[in-house]
């Protein structure tokens, strides 16, 4: 048994432990617990992943819902004290834990059913194919990531093509929406395209499934029909960057529509190489801006 659990009058070194660990949860709720393990021991603070795990269960926070609920819960603001992806972890969360109990509503036949257990499969869905690709992942992989028989998952989307572009449809409407909001807070053309772009990029590298797919998963895709199908939407978007791009004051003899796809283009593969830890999505996004703006010869 680890120092944590003994049954003896808890040390000092223990007691600071336990309020290193709750402290985690109340601000990073979303880590593991080899990751609150790993950040205590670069602290100096040994603990095992188990041992984290036994002080969550004591408090009733072993899982990230958990720690999200009581958060809410405690701040007096409802879910409002939470950020916009960790209201969506609470939610597909919350909901699939339902669908596992077999109780996504409160009444049988309610009008909320649907809408509720169409919105888990579209995240079950986005993360399988953000994660193993169109081609690879099948309407029974994702009927079993949510607990669900097949026929369910074919009750409210006909076939793969049809969740694959409705994955799609709404990725593009949620990220088209905060885009447009943040940029126009912006006070000046760049602040407004800097804004944009810190949107993009957080959302493909912190977002939820949904809003990851739709930025990187269109290169990965082979199939040219679904591709011709997406584009509407995607398109929709781009014209979003293409009126902040139309609006900065560059050089005459500047190629707006390059200069707007190699913007794009680089934010869209962030999510290869990045690693928490480094660069904060914001911070990769001013300086990608800053790059276009000032260019890097001295």
């Amino acid at each position: 048994m680890n120092q944590v659990s003994d049954k003896q009058s808890p040390t000092p070194s223990s007691v600071d432990v336990e309020a290193a660990i709750l402290d985690f949860a109340r601000t990073e709720p979303e880590l593991g617990q080899a990751a609150v393990a790993e950040r205590l021991r670069l602290a100096g603070l040994q603990i095992s992943a188990s041992g984290v795990r036994y002080i969550w269960q004591k408090h009733d926070l072993e899982t990230a819902v958990k720690r999200l609920q009581a958060i809410a819960r405690q701040s007096g603001e409802g879910t409002a004290a939470l950020t916009d992806n960790q209201r969506q972890l609470l939610e597909r969360g919350t909901l699939s834990a339902l669908l596992a109990r077999g109780d996504a509503h409160s009444e049988p036949g309610s009008e909320e059913e649907p809408l509720e257990r169409r919105r888990v499969i579209l995240n079950a869905a986005a993360e399988l194919f953000s994660e193993q690709g169109y081609d690879r992942t099948s309407i029974r992989d994702i009927a079993r990531k949510v607990g669900l028989l097949p026929g369910s998952v074919y009750h409210y989307f006909p076939s793969k093509d049809e969740l694959y572009l409705s994955v799609h449809r709404e990725g593009f409407t949620r990220v088209l929406e905060k885009v447009k909001a943040a940029a126009a807070t912006g006070s000046d053309p760049w602040e407004r395209l800097r804004l944009a772009c810190e949107v993009h990029v957080t959302g493909i590298v912190e977002g939820s499934p949904v809003d990851r797919i739709t930025g990187h998963n269109l290169a990965l895709a082979g199939n040219r029909d679904l591709l011709e199908k997406i584009l509407p939407y995607r398109e929709a978007y781009e014209e979003v960057f293409r009126e902040l791009v139309n609006a900065l004051p560059v050089a005459p003899d500047t190629d707006r529509s390059v200069l707007r796809l190699f913007l794009l283009g680089g934010m869209n593969w962030v999510y290869l190489w990045y690693r928490q830890g480094g660069r904060t999505p914001r911070d990769i996004a001013d300086t990608m801006v800053e790059m276009v703006r000032r260019g890097v010869q001295t």
